[in-house]
């Protein structure tokens, strides 16, 4: 399965031309859409909004046909499949990259929002209303990714994007008024368990988690959990338990409230050596030179 770091990577397999910003990328979806790169994942999150007529969407085990709704969300490091689609009429696809949320409150925010895990196994349906509303919103983000960008634009572009998921929220909690969402799958409880353990004093006391500890948790031996999350992600309970980590600390390295050895040991690491390691081996810089692209 093929795994796309960028979205320049994702535009080139698929002949399309590069995006004007190399974490976001807004698509125009034409009523005869092309299918994407058969089986992938990536590290963005997309927001699409598409009137099905025929066709398949695949987002991990859930196969959408076309009279799943109109709206469907995607994050990162979870598998996409798009086969032969044809639309009712124009649609819209935006993509960002995670790291596009760093520095910004939605970094965290994003998390809570539940339709983006695989086990909602229900797109969203909107009405002629609620669909004019995200069209609105989404015309502001064109408006501002088209001009002469600036150091205001991202913040402006995430509000927006925010204001979107905000307002997906409620028309999903309109959807599911009487029903319930099904519990989640192996790799929701995984972040769920990991995101809880990174907010308790847990990783304070006795720092870096091992993958045993969320087995037991999750009631399955380490492997089968590793087995389970591989199959889910293409990704090991280690691997995604540092991409987590990776993650936080660049939100962390964002900011000049605490240094590199600081953010080191309050992720649980013992040594910030092996913590540069880590982060250089999952970003290919170190988290100096992170910090000062960032900065610059």
């Amino acid at each position: 399965m093929i795994h796309f770091n960028n979205l320049s990577d994702l535009h080139r397999s698929n002949n399309a031309p590069l995006p004007r910003d190399p974490m976001l990328s807004l698509l125009h979806c034409t009523p005869v859409c092309e299918s994407c790169a058969k089986g992938f994942t990536g590290d963005f999150y997309t927001i699409t909004n598409m009137k099905m007529k025929s066709g398949e969407f695949i987002y991990g085990r859930t196969k959408y046909d076309h009279q799943s709704g109109s709206m469907y969300f995607t994050k990162p490091r979870q598998t996409v499949e798009m086969k032969n689609l044809e639309l009712e009429d124009n649609g819209f696809a935006i993509w960002f990259h995670e790291d596009y949320l760093i520095g910004h409150p939605l970094h965290q925010e994003i998390k809570k929002y539940s339709y983006f895990n695989y086990e909602l196994s229900e797109a969203l349906h909107i009405s002629p209303e609620e669909e004019q509303i995200i069209l609105e919103l989404y015309q502001k983000i064109e408006n501002e990714y088209n001009n002469n960008q600036d150091e205001f634009t991202k913040n402006i572009i995430l509000g927006h994007i925010d204001s979107i998921l905000q307002y997906v929220q409620r028309f999903y909690k309109r959807q599911f008024l009487h029903r319930k969402v099904l519990s989640g799958t192996t790799v929701t409880k995984f972040n769920e368990a990991l995101s809880n353990y990174l907010e308790s004093e847990t990783l304070l006391e006795k720092g870096l988690p091992t993958v045993a500890f969320f087995a037991e948790r999750l009631d399955m031996s380490p492997r089968y959990l590793s087995d389970l999350l591989k199959q889910e992600t293409g990704k090991t309970a280690m691997e995604l338990m540092h991409i987590f980590l990776i993650s936080e600390a660049k939100n962390r390295l964002s900011s000049n409230t605490q240094n590199i050895a600081e953010i080191a040991y309050a992720l649980g690491f013992e040594h910030p050596n092996y913590f540069s390691r880590v982060f250089k081996k999952e970003t290919g810089v170190s988290p100096k030179e992170f910090k000062k692209q960032y900065m610059n």
